[in-house]
């Protein structure tokens, strides 16, 4: 039950707002049980009184009848709306605090994590724990108030009425609700993460059905979704059939509580200590009360359900992120000058160092390339750089200042950085672009474009640079998607570029051109430039270049130094010349 209480901690900030909605459905249920009851009392007076021949006053309980009614419609309206406002802002609460304890964790803490189930729990779980409030708080509470009520009513007339009405109020309320519990956690449980492997299924199967459709692997991935579908049908009708038992249950001791009440109510009347017009009265108002605990059995039953939702939620976001901020962040330098100092680094405790002992300067204006093979490192470096991850072993300075004391998200306001994934939203290029510097005017953009030699190419377009991408930017080729990117990276007025693998899907042609261009730009701006690459094209333009074998640095010098000295970095050239 931690989780409920952590939960119910979240829903601090609404309070009011719970209140409200719980007096405002208490409301509604007293008037709907005093409308069954007056109702039944001035029917059997009107009877008794006509059949004697006598008048009554029959104006007032019509008015106090006429009232209940209007007060049940209208708070039902009410209870709905504020209960609902509530809800909503309950689940947008959530989804926010959620998303500011997913992003510390991105990219390094969320990589064992499909893109699938991620979004199954930001949106399908935390839907699920709506029934937190409407169907287990309000119930709960309004179910208690009530219960306290009618049998203190019960009391006013005879003990043995007060003891029928709370003791199956307790059957129903109490142990029906603990039952369905018992019966439906495992149930309730198992459908959250069914359900959450058949989203991440699905998402992952949509995302690669050109790949699925290409190898013949449709079919195989169609009958496990199959499988995934027909196993959340068992445990949805293993729930739906409790619901039905438990209403029966109900039912059931709604009925008993009726009847009992005429069997106590009737020697009372015989004996005249109970008027006979309050007969029918009190039988209704036993029946209607059973209103309170209604849906006590359906909330108990999908409380599994509900808090494993709120667990695979709390277990993203107790995660611990990949590097911690400082508490007293210093404030960032005007200019920036990064030193790597023997830095080594795992991804894990017991795998093996993909850095040992790494050196680097990257001065202001300085063009640093680490150039090595697939496997070997470097782009672990651009990672440490912005701060994804933390080194195990040496120290990474900026400015004679071990870069942990610097707040990340504000040192990454001073990188320009294009990762290997870099991501294209499904929007137009214009959009993609503007991510990088929102308020850039159109002549920035297209020197940009212009740069990376995809500027002709989106003015062919229909729609130039509104013309949408696609999801992933499915509608460009690699080639152009890549491009795309860079010019969003460029974009950004930063004072160190970082570039991993900034000309992979381009032909050797186009990738010598545009390296060409980005030196010149980032040598007019001023700029630092950190290229990793295990391609050769642009690194004659390089300060400096940096061979990475095995996580290590294995030579370094200018592309013309390399050269002359007949090394590894030579026979690369060779192989290619």
């Amino acid at each position: 039950m931690s989780d409920l209480l952590r939960l119910l901690r979240l829903f601090r900030p609404y309070l009011g707002w719970l209140l409200l909605g719980i007096a405002l459905s208490f409301i509604t249920l007293l008037a709907n049980v005093a409308l069954m009851a007056l109702s039944g009392w001035f029917i059997t007076a009107m009877a008794i009184a006509g059949a004697a021949g006598v008048s009554m006053n029959y104006f007032t309980p019509a008015a106090l009848i006429r009232a209940a009614a209007i007060v049940r419609t209208t708070g039902r309206y009410a209870e709905r709306l504020v209960t609902h406002e509530a809800t909503f802002r309950l689940l947008a609460e959530l989804r926010v605090w959620f998303y500011n304890r997913l992003e510390p964790l991105a990219p390094a803490g969320l990589e064992s994590y499909r893109s699938g189930d991620l979004l199954s729990r930001i949106r399908a779980d935390i839907d699920t724990l709506d029934s937190i409030y409407l169907r287990l708080l309000v119930p709960a509470a309004v179910a208690l108030l009530a219960a306290v009520v009618f049998t203190g009513l019960l009391c006013w007339y005879q003990p043995a009425l007060a003891l029928v009405e709370g003791t199956l109020l307790l059957l129903a309320g109490v142990f029906m609700p603990w039952l369905m519990n018992r019966l439906g956690h495992s149930a309730g449980r198992h459908k959250v993460e069914v359900s959450a492997q058949l989203r991440a299924a699905l998402v992952t199967d949509l995302q690669g059905m050109g790949e699925l459709l290409v190898y013949g692997a449709a079919h195989s991935h169609a009958n496990r979704i199959q499988k995934l579908s027909q196993e959340l049908a068992r445990q949805q009708q293993t729930l739906i059939g409790l619901n039905g038992v438990s209403q029966a249950a109900l039912g059931l001791c709604a009925s008993l509580a009726m009847w009992l009440m005429l069997v106590l109510a009737v020697p009372m009347v015989s004996d005249q200590t109970l008027p006979p017009t309050e007969l029918a009265m009190l039988a209704l108002f036993a029946l209607a009360s059973f209103e309170a605990v209604m849906p006590l059995p359906l909330a108990m039953q999908t409380l599994g359900e509900s808090l494993t939702a709120a667990r695979r939620i709390f277990g993203l976001a107790d995660r611990q992120p990949a590097v911690s901020e400082p508490a007293k962040p210093l404030p960032l330098p005007q200019t920036f000058t990064f030193r790597f100092r023997k830095v080594s680094f795992r991804y894990r405790p017991d795998s093996p160092e993909v850095l040992q002992d790494v050196s680097l300067d990257i001065a202001p204006g300085r063009k640093l390339a680490v150039l090595g093979s697939t496997g070997s490192g470097k782009s672990t470096l651009a990672s440490l750089l912005l701060r994804f991850r933390e080194p195990c072993g040496g120290s990474l300075l900026l400015n004679e200042q071990p870069l942990q004391r610097y707040n990340s998200e504000a040192l990454r306001e001073h990188i320009a950085a294009l990762t290997q994934q870099t991501h294209l939203f499904n929007t137009s290029i214009r959009d993609n672009l503007l991510l990088a510097c929102p308020e850039a005017a159109q002549e920035t953009i297209e020197q940009v474009c212009k740069a990376v030699l995809i500027h002709d190419f989106i003015l062919a377009q229909p729609d130039g640079y509104d013309t949408l991408v696609g999801e992933t930017g499915v509608r460009l080729s690699g080639g152009q998607a890549r491009r795309v990117a860079i010019a969003r990276t460029l974009l950004k007025n930063a004072p160190l570029l970082t570039l991993d693998e900034p000309t992979e899907g381009i032909d050797s042609e186009t990738a010598r051109k545009i390296m060409a261009n980005i030196v010149a730009r980032a040598e007019v701006r001023q700029q630092s430039l950190l290229l990793v690459t295990h391609r050769l094209q642009g690194l004659e333009h390089m300060d400096e270049i940096l061979v990475v074998a095995g996580g290590r640095v294995v030579e370094s010098g200018s592309h013309h130094a390399l050269l002359a000295a007949h090394g590894v970095y030579r026979e690369l050239c060779a192989a290619i010349w």
